[in-house]
């Protein structure tokens, strides 16, 4: 993942309602859910929802799959891992360098 598209991602968990969204589906599983569940479970107007799925599906953070008449939506859980990731990936690289400097200015 580059930094751009972290970027993306990140700005699309980036409102408490997106987040809010997001978090819900995590928790939802593999099986994902309907616009109307989390419509019901979030109590956010419908158009709104719509807006927030569309930028979270945007950004490769959520899938949505037409299941009949309704939309299923579903976590991307390699995505959001791969988000995590990229912000870990060089977790205190410069702790040696910032422990080498204030071992010196101890000196």
């Amino acid at each position: 993942m580059d930094i751009d598209q972290a970027a993306e991602g990140f700005a699309a968990a980036g409102s408490r309602a997106r987040l809010e969204v997001l978090q819900l589906l995590v928790r939802a599983g593999p099986g994902g859910l309907s616009v109307g569940e989390i419509q019901q479970r979030l109590q956010i107007a419908a158009s709104t929802l719509a807006h927030h799925l569309k930028f979270l599906a945007g950004a490769g953070l959520i899938k949505q799959v037409k299941h009949g008449r309704s939309v299923i939506n579903r976590a991307e859980y390699a995505h959001i891992e791969a988000l995590a990731a990229f912000l870990l990936h060089e977790c205190c690289a410069e702790a040696g360098q910032t422990e080498a400097l204030l071992e010196g200015a101890a000196s």
